[in-house]
């Protein structure tokens, strides 16, 4: 099957990336002469990092271009990393997927146990909605705090950071900033379609 990349764009839309279609390389930034450009988000470095083939395998590079750095599944890269189905590439707020799947894998249910698609329970479904709530309206939101997900569920807030906790360890954030750790839970799970726009419209 031929690997793409997944992400949100600055508007919130879902966007792919078909790699079958690059050449050898491709770059990551905040300017727009990159072939991903990700100009709303102001912790990517203009020229923050690339994707580069090499024979039938794709790499991520971060070669300290990047001021803030970049992270993949939760360990942050320095030099080159191979990519493997399902890596979570974090680039500044920014969450992409890489997806190469097999024949196989290609064929599962949207329910089958992926490591693009964590697994959480119903209760932590609850959270992760809640958490990514304020994302309806704009992509550039932040999401919303332990205490506002407390109020929408009515919880207690030690409850929602246990559950947030269960969660980082779900998404397999790792070494990812602490500070960043909500916002990629929440875009990882928008465009991994965990959490849908139906789901954040609906209370």
């Amino acid at each position: 099957m031929r690997p793409f990349l997944l992400y949100r764009d600055g508007e919130g839309d879902q966007e792919i990336v078909d790699l079958a279609d690059v050449p050898e390389r491709l770059t990551i930034g905040r300017s727009t002469t990159n072939a991903i450009a990700l100009a709303w988000d102001a912790e990517v470095s203009r020229v923050h990092a690339s994707i580069e083939r090499m024979g039938d395998e794709w790499t991520f590079v971060d070669d300290d271009l990047s001021h803030n750095g970049s992270f993949i599944s939760g360990e942050r890269v320095r030099g080159r990393k191979r990519l493997s189905n399902g890596d979570t590439i974090v680039v500044g707020r920014t969450v992409l997927v890489f997806r190469s799947p097999t024949e196989r894998e290609a064929m599962r249910t949207a329910t089958s146990r992926e490591r693009a698609t964590p697994v959480v329970t119903n209760a932590q479904r609850r959270v992760l909605v809640a958490l990514c709530r304020p994302y309806a309206d704009s992509s550039f939101a932040a999401p919303a705090s332990n205490r506002q997900i407390a109020e929408e569920l009515t919880l207690g807030i030690e409850t929602i950071k246990t559950h947030m906790k269960a969660l980082f360890d779900a998404f397999a954030l790792g070494d990812i900033p602490q500070h960043h750790k909500r916002a990629a839970v929440a875009q990882h799970a928008l465009a991994t379609g965990v959490v849908s726009q139906r789901d954040l419209e609906s209370q």
